[in-house]
């Protein structure tokens, strides 16, 4: 290894590795891992996998490339000899800026269990210049800045191949830029990332403000740019076609390359549409086909047997539909093949509901992907039995051969070898190294879950694990937590349904109590890591309250001593993987129902911490994986929330005139303590929004809130040897949740790769 370095190094600057920067020896690092890649790359015979997703959320890449190629400690080792530390690398490593939140991060780990168990299967997306944003959290206000990554040092290389894309009735030419994804002990995948030469990064104005017009000098600066205005939504339109165009092209180019004649595509590529996002590669596979001479018919039926459908939200807002107006401005060459499909739809069935196109003329694009793919599938048991007994219940009563749940899972390489290395290693120790390949061998560590050793074993590691954290704390935020207590997290995008505010109206709670002199059972730390979307009012002045909260908290010495608020930010996959192993409590407590699957709470799990959550997404299945007595289970269940958004009986005014803990809570908002430490207009908001309306009604589950999370704090408290079984048992339990496992699922039922 020392050699392989040493032989990079000479032939990127002449000097040998003691002699180096650290920044010739990662670039070294880089070029060296780069070029063994190469060397896993395997020519593809049968069908090949293109996933489309407009994010993918893959975090750093060095280590993780290390650990997949099996050189990481040979590597560590290397540098260490030359007096040069990996971690200084890792350091140095931009993070691509090319997602936000699960929906991306479970992208990066499909790519991965991809190359992992040896399956051809490539990802498309956009090379976004400055990703969503960068957080800057100032005076207890999120503000947005652009938040660059593309650098001489990126893992993103370009090529000559481009491809021309109709925008508006110019053409434009999008480049290619490949990321290679490494697979443990596995094969070598590609990310596919287009881009155009002509994206200006100098147009950007203060902020992340920028002139939405100017669609070949900003295409590709930002991942979801504003949407609050025309402006906004057109370019989302443009980047979405952008996307799905130059990715079918270079679909069939290969395709093509391999001996297909387009009317078998499907023996050759399936395609995997990753949400709305990428829904227009529908039409375009068809315009395309037919610009190869197949008929319209002929061509719907291949695209239909190529093309699958991940449905990710029963978020009514989440499932996109663009005025027809809007497309025929941007896309005018789409819009006689999507009138063409909503007409062959809409004799598929009487029920209108159906329909691609409404009575308002706009294009439901889960429609057409429901229609005109072969698989539609959901993200969670409860996801998907809710998307078919209710939400997309008349697609299922037409389709229901096409209806099938995935439940999503995690990447163990990133999240347990990577970011939790004592923990991996005290794993191997104990039931050796099988789990790296194969999840389910974590379950032999139940044999462990009444050997006392063992389980002072693992709970030195989490302690361990909390005292990084907190040094990783100072150093990055000056702000010192104190590492002996325990340890809350909750970390996701911040939106109202995720429920942020209740964790919010809790620290409300617990301040009051302590001032009365009911002291905790164990000192609380509550860590938030959040992004609020720019133009999401109310999401950005939960963040205020937060932070204004942590000021009032942190100026009492009173309270302070026994609670602390800390808020990360920029949140991203490299402060995950500092804050995930070191979780005692894991949040997951959006309304139930609204959260498709969450994959955070699989990481936490994995990690050793115990879920605090409702009965939503994949927390039912974590439940029954771990049994009632190691998660703490609250609030109202799905149906139950379903049936009140049905009946529209919920009155916030009431829940918050009734109940003085609630009213208590919620007023503290616009206290003195609050007014003075933040700023009014948007504390008035939050208040108002709770106290008047609170859509994803957070106070009916207040009071059972509170009582599992005392509950959990009391257990932690008292029965230490108990908290670490119950730790012990989630981590021998997530095996379920490996990526690995939910893409055997996908190639067994939809793709048939290979």
């Amino acid at each position: 290894m020392y050699e392989s370095i040493g032989a990079e190094l000479r032939a990127l600057c002449g000097k040998e590795l003691r002699e180096a920067t650290d920044r010739e020896v990662y670039r070294a690092l880089l070029q060296m891992v780069q070029r063994r890649a190469a060397e896993q790359s395997r020519p593809v015979s049968g069908r090949k996998l293109y996933y489309i997703s407009a994010e993918f959320l893959i975090g750093k890449l060095l280590s993780n490339n290390l650990i997949n190629l099996g050189i990481y400690e040979e590597t560590r080792a290397c540098l260490a000899e030359a007096g040069k530390s990996l971690a200084a690398m890792e350091e140095l490593e931009p993070e691509p800026s090319l997602g936000n939140g699960g929906l991306g991060r479970l992208a990066a780990c499909f790519l991965d269990s991809l190359a992992t168990l040896d399956l051809p299967g490539d990802g498309i997306g956009l090379r976004y210049h400055c990703g969503l944003f960068h957080q800057n959290l100032k005076d207890g206000v999120q503000s947005e800045s652009p938040d660059f990554w593309l650098t001489d040092d990126c893992w993103a290389q370009r090529t000559e191949t481009v491809y021309p894309v109709q925008l508006a009735g110019t053409t434009v030419q999008a480049r290619l830029y490949r990321i290679a994804v490494t697979g443990y002990q596995g094969r070598t995948n590609q990310l596919n990332l287009f881009d155009l030469d002509t994206v200006n990064e100098g147009i950007l104005g203060e902020g992340i403000s920028f002139d939405k017009a100017d669609i070949p000098e900003n295409l590709t600066l930002f991942l979801y740019p504003d949407d609050s205005d025309d402006a906004g939504r057109l370019l989302r339109i443009y980047q979405q076609y952008l996307m799905v165009s130059a990715g079918a092209q270079l679909i069939l180019e290969e395709c093509a390359a391999r001996g297909c004649d387009y009317h078998n595509l499907a023996d050759y590529a399936a395609i995997q549409i990753n949400d709305t996002h990428p829904s227009m590669v529908i039409p375009e596979l068809i315009r395309l086909l037919g610009e190869h001479g197949i008929a319209f018919e002929e061509a719907v039926e291949i695209v239909t047997k190529t093309c699958a459908y991940t449905n990710h939200t029963i978020l009514a807002e989440a499932l996109e539909k663009w005025p027809l107006g809007y497309l025929e401005k941007v896309v005018p060459q789409l819009v006689p093949i999507i009138r063409q499909l909503d007409a062959l739809a809409r004799t598929r069935t009487e029920d209108t509901s159906t329909a691609i196109l409404d009575g308002e003329n706009r294009v439901h694009m889960a429609h057409m992907d429901i229609h005109f793919t072969h698989s539609t599938n959901g993200v969670a048991a409860l996801h998907t039995e809710i998307l078919k007994n209710s939400e997309l219940a008349n697609f299922y009563r037409l389709y229901p051969e096409k209806f099938n749940n995935k439940t999503n899972g995690i990447t163990f390489r990133r999240w347990l070898l990577q970011c939790n290395p004592k923990l991996s290693r005290e794993i191997e120790q104990r039931i050796g190294p099988g789990f790296k390949k194969d999840a389910g061998e974590l379950e032999k560590l139940m044999a462990l879950t009444e050997d006392r050793e063992a389980l002072e074993s693992f709970a030195a590691i989490k302690a361990f694990n909390k005292k990084q954290l907190a040094q990783w704390l100072y150093e990055k935020q000056g702000v010192w937590v104190n590492p002996d207590a325990m340890f809350t997290i909750q970390s996701k995008r911040l939106h109202e349904y995720k429920r942020q505010q209740l964790n919010l109206l809790f620290l409300i709670h617990q301040y009051f109590q302590i001032k009365a002199g009911h002291k905790p059972a164990v000192p609380l730390v509550c860590i938030f890591g959040a992004k609020a979307a720019p133009a999401y009012t109310i999401a950005k002045d939960i963040i205020h309250a937060l932070l204004t909260l942590s000021k009032v908290i942190a100026a009492d010495p009173k309270v302070s001593r026994y609670l602390q608020v800390v808020f990360v930010e920029n949140y991203n996959v490299a402060a995950a993987e500092k804050m995930i192993p070191a979780c005692d409590l894991s949040e997951q407590i959006s309304l139930a129902s609204k959260e498709a699957s969450g994959t955070g709470n699989m990481k936490f799990m994995l990690n050793g911490a115990v879920t605090l959550g409702t009965m939503d997404g994949a927390n039912v299945e974590i439940a029954q994986r771990v049994g009632q007595e190691n998660i703490y289970v609250f609030g109202r269940t799905s149906n139950q929330v379903i049936h009140r958004y049905q009946v529209g009986d919920y009155n916030a005014h009431e829940w918050y005139e009734g109940d003085p803990n609630i009213r208590r809570a919620v007023d503290f908002l616009v206290s003195d303590e609050m007014l003075a430490a933040g700023r009014e207009e948007q504390l008035r908001r939050l208040h108002r929004e709770l106290s008047g309306k609170d859509w994803f009604q957070t106070l009916p589950d207040f009071n059972a809130y509170l009582v599992r999370k005392t509950q959990a704090m009391m257990d932690y408290a008292h029965d230490p040897e108990g908290w670490s079984r119950k730790c012990l048992i989630n981590i021998a339990q997530a095996g379920f949740f490996s990526s690995d496992r939910t893409i055997a699922e996908y190639n067994r039922d939809i793709w048939h790769l290979g």
